[in-house]
């Protein structure tokens, strides 16, 4: 095997379905399945054979994919201790499962299979080596999963490595070490890692690893410095407890760190594309701080650290973001500097060079609203505006002359509504109103400022609300704290995000729905009249 290339094996679909809040449907696991074929994984495990209809449907389907890169796996156990291999219901299940590669789970710590097994250390043996012998004969690859072997190998290293040659002996194309119970240090993994290679320099192994002392990643690396040439783990990290070796970070380590081969180069600009795909059909929102792939990932908010990135981004940057499909972002705080600010004027098509007193007036304005309250390191679009407005480069669409709004707690029928009015002027002086009911006071306002303008500007037709975030600011304050609104908004093509702040919550709500707005008309190319 070429020593500098490593194989990746996914287990998203089995692993990390195991996490809590994680679920995934069948169209969710096929379709998951093209994305890592098309990402250049090796290995797609699909899930177990027979522990639920959905799996057993998957590799049916799964069958019937147009695969270039990846091998599908079924994923089981040895056979039943009071079974022989050919009679037991789950190693048939796993041959039904039709599959080119199946991975075997056994124990390989003698107290697992003497207090969990419940079977002497001899007949763990003889259940490893009879299902892997069984299974080599009648599928292209069988993988042994030696289940819990850093903590064997530790307890009895002899039953550990016993273990581990009774499925090389029975067959097995490769043997993956387990750090099951994830609490093994790197130097652990990679010591251990070393020993097993040493013992069985012909065989091929794996290395897979759980992050319950956060070192899954660390621990994988250990483990592929030690020998290992396959790499188990799940997109974004997802698993049962703390979760499993993140594959959004274990690829790029290794391809541009160490020197392996993993993935087609070119794919690694899609790591934070398909991270963001396995979140979305998990309905989880992303870790905004996962390294490599998370939206925080190249995100500068110090002042220094700004000035220095803008000069060279390496500085404060270890790979270029665009290297795996991210972006650099700078944000916008009480902490930011002039560095902040320009960087931001470029974002936004705008151009400050020169203009030092312009510069340094937003950034006096940015500190003064933090100071009250207003955050903009999630509020890009009302910052835009605000910076528009401070260089004179933003135009009045409307002007609010009135806006009310009642609401009652519930109606004849029982359920809760409130009304609104509202009145515009527009710049030529013409006004228009507008009356709308919603299930809320924010959704009644929202309705009738969007009733009033639609006339004047029908682009607003498109915009939606897609999350409204409520915060107190001073909670030992309780009813008469200061409220933070974040309203997130789209038109079906961008989405953007506004703030407000106020100590009446739906005045809060007001100020951000009106940057919404703005902020779209300000975008929106106007059309001549005929």
């Amino acid at each position: 095997m070429d020593s500098h290339r490593v194989l990746i094996y996914d287990t998203t679909l089995r692993d990390g379905a195991q996490a809590e809040e994680i679920s995934f449907s069948l169209d969710d696991k096929l379709r998951i399945t093209e994305a890592l074929d098309e990402f250049g994984v090796h290995y797609v495990e699909g899930g177990w054979p027979g522990s639920n209809p959905r799996d057993a449907a998957f590799f049916k389907e799964a069958a019937k994919l147009k695969l270039r890169h990846a091998k599908i796996a079924a994923f089981g156990a040895t056979h039943h201790p009071k079974n022989k291999p050919a009679d037991d219901p789950n190693v048939r299940l796993l041959l039904h499962a039709k599959t080119p590669v199946v991975t075997v789970v056994g124990k390989t710590w003698d107290m697992q299979a003497t207090r969990v097994l419940g079977v002497s250390h001899e007949r763990n043996l003889e259940l490893i080596h009879g299902t892997i012998a069984y299974l080599a004969r009648r599928v292209d690859e069988v993988i042994f999963d030696a289940e819990h072997f850093f903590d064997g190998y530790k307890a009895n290293p002899d039953y550990a490595l016993a273990a581990a040659r009774a499925a090389l002996e029975a067959g097995a194309h490769l043997i993956c070490l387990c750090e099951t119970n994830g609490g093994a240090l790197p130097h652990e993994v990679e010591d251990i890692t070393r020993a097993a290679v040493a013992a069985f320099p012909k065989a091929r192994f794996g290395i897979h690893c759980h992050n319950d002392s956060d070192n899954a990643v660390a621990n994988a690396l250990a483990g592929v410095r030690a020998g290992a040439r396959q790499a188990q783990g799940t997109i974004s990290g997802v698993g049962e407890r703390c979760g499993n070796a993140n594959l959004c970070s274990i690829i790029p380590n290794l391809q541009l760190k160490m020197g392996y081969r993993c993935v087609p180069e070119r794919s690694l600009v899609k790591l934070t594309w398909l991270s963001g795909l396995i979140y979305e059909l998990a309905n989880v929102s992303p870790r905004a701080h996962q390294p490599y792939v998370g939206k925080s990932a190249f995100a500068h908010k110090g002042g220094i650290h700004v000035a220095a990135v803008r000069k060279t981004a390496k500085s404060y940057e270890h790979v270029t973001p665009e290297t795996v499909g991210n972006q650099r972002r700078v944000l916008v705080s009480d902490l930011a500097g002039r560095g902040n600010i320009l960087a931001k004027a470029e974002e936004f098509g705008m151009d400050l060079t020169g203009k030092d007193d312009q510069t340094r007036a937003i950034l006096d304005q940015l500190k003064s609203l933090e100071a009250e309250g207003y955050v903009f390191e999630g509020a890009d679009a009302s910052f835009e505006l605000l910076m528009r407005k401070a260089t004179g480069q933003w135009k009045k669409k409307f002007q609010v002359a009135r806006a009310r709004v009642v609401s009652n707690f519930s109606d004849m029928a029982g359920a809760n509504f409130a009304e609104a009015v509202v009145k515009l002027v527009m710049p030529d002086g013409a006004t228009t109103h507008a009356v709308a009911e919603g299930n809320g006071p924010v959704n009644a306002l929202d309705k009738a400022i969007r009733q009033a303008l639609v006339q004047h500007y029908p682009e607003v037709a498109t915009v939606e609300l897609h999350d409204f975030k409520v915060r107190l600011l001073d909670e030992r304050s309780k009813t008469a704290a200061v409220t933070r609104v974040l309203i997130e908004s789209g038109d079906g093509e961008t989405r953007w995000s506004t703030v407000g702040v106020s100590a009446n919550v739906i005045e809060a709500s007001w100020q951000a729905l009106i940057d919404s707005l703005e902020y779209k008309l300000q975008k929106s190319p106007r059309r001549k009249k005929p």
